[in-house]
């Protein structure tokens, strides 16, 4: 088992959870620790997808930690060096365009900004319907940023949803293991 910290924070893009429950499980067998956190629509939104309370509980059960879903659990990231990695996945367009431009107000947000001081990567792993037009702006904005890493993605679903762009969750340990070496796995846009 590997040594490094991982957090990974789950967003609402509901319809990917199932994938990124996968994802995490290959997490927890290679990674002894990993700190659930989920983004405060997440934990707390019932949907067609299952409820919150499932969530949390899979999250749990996963990683055998409990779930961080308030800012001022997150918070000491920062301070206290807590994580190596952290991974946002699902990363939705609003959470995206909130890193791009700074804004710390969600516990996703705030996990970033505080892992971030300590200049280690954060892995994301983009969903979103709008990526390639208002998000595109946002998404570009994080690739060239330092530190900033994206889980390869492409197009889910060109000709029913032309703007919708998902990540390769299955790329996921490879994303990360490249960010801990500084790097960007490639290669990044998909087919």
């Amino acid at each position: 088992m590997r040594k490094e910290r991982v957090g990974f924070a789950v967003c609402g893009s509901f319809c990917t959870h199932a994938k990124v429950l996968k994802a995490l499980e290959a997490l927890t067998e290679r990674y002894e620790t990993v700190i659930p956190i989920a983004s405060e629509i997440s934990a707390f939104t019932d949907t067609r997808f299952g409820s919150s309370e499932d969530l949390l509980e899979k999250l749990e059960d996963l990683t055998g930690n409990d779930v961080l879903c308030d800012i001022p659990s997150v918070e000491p990231f920062g301070p206290k060096g807590l994580l190596d990695v952290l991974v946002i996945a699902p990363a939705t367009g609003n959470t995206i365009a909130k890193l791009a431009a700074g804004i710390t107000d969600t516990v996703v947000t705030m996990a970033a900004k505080a892992h971030l001081r300590n200049g280690r990567p954060v892995v994301v792993a983009v969903s979103s319907n709008d990526g390639l037009s208002s998000g595109a702006k946002n998404i570009g904005e994080l690739l060239v940023r330092k530190n900033y890493y994206f889980v390869p993605f492409g197009q889910d679903n060109a000709f029913e949803k032309p703007c919708s762009l998902v990540a390769d969750f299955s790329l996921l340990p490879e994303t990360i293991d490249a960010a801990l070496q500084g790097e960007q796995l490639q290669p990044l846009l998909l087919r």
